[in-house]
């Protein structure tokens, strides 16, 4: 029987992502968290969510020896969508368009997926810079704001530190180059149809894992 391991936090709630694959889920990963994984006799280990700057994060090494122990090492989402950009050509397996985004240089910094988060619910407390390019790109294709605004709001995001990327913050960092009827019509939007691109990606995460391992069955 396949002994499963996912890391996950803010991502995707534990709720959700129970309903779609049954397996262990533990808190983000730190270094040494997915080395005490392979002793606890896991097959299989989907690290979607793990700690930047609060800690030490998830080592190359260990990846690469649990690799080396024949057991499957799937990123998505987040730190695993970074990893496995680094580490595909090794065994590790990636999933999701964050993850295709790293890999092909769309993506460069660990900084687009960074986040704070609550310590006890997992809950995010700030926007990561990749889900706040999606929804710039949106809002501009459902015509909420035009090319303009995005670059600007975009450039303005990425001047925010990460802890204190909230959209009423970026816009109003924004200064005047954004009118107000504009800044109040984009923070209704978000409201209801804000991009979640890490939560996306961890549920194409889970699934793929299910059928994969269903398809074994």
């Amino acid at each position: 029987m396949q002994k499963i391991t996912v890391f996950l936090g803010p991502s995707l709630d534990r709720l959700t992502a129970e309903g779609i694959l049954p397996a262990t889920y533990l808190p983000p990963a730190k270094r040494g968290d997915l080395l005490a994984a392979v002793n606890d006799g896991s097959n299989v280990i989907c690290l979607i969510d793990g700690v930047f700057h609060q800690d030490s994060a998830v080592a190359h090494r260990e990846i690469l020896f649990a690799l080396k122990m024949g057991i499957r090492v799937i990123g998505a989402s987040s730190m695993g969508a970074l990893r496995a950009a680094e580490m595909d050509t090794l065994g590790m397996e990636g999933v999701g368009e964050i993850y295709r985004m790293y890999k092909d240089g769309r993506l460069v910094s660990d900084d687009e997926v960074a986040l704070i988060f609550d310590p006890v619910t997992f809950a995010a407390l700030s926007e990561p810079l990749i889900n706040i390019r999606c929804t710039l790109q949106r809002a501009e294709d459902q015509g909420v704001i035009s090319a303009r605004v995005h670059r600007i709001l975009l450039d303005t995001a990425r001047s925010v530190f990460y802890p204190q990327r909230l959209y009423p913050r970026i816009v109003s960092a924004s200064g005047e180059e954004v009118d107000p009827a504009t800044r109040e019509r984009f923070l209704d939007w978000v409201e209801m149809a804000a991009c979640d691109r890490k939560r996306e990606d961890a549920i194409t995460a889970l699934h793929y894992i299910h059928a994969s391992l269903n398809s074994i069955i």
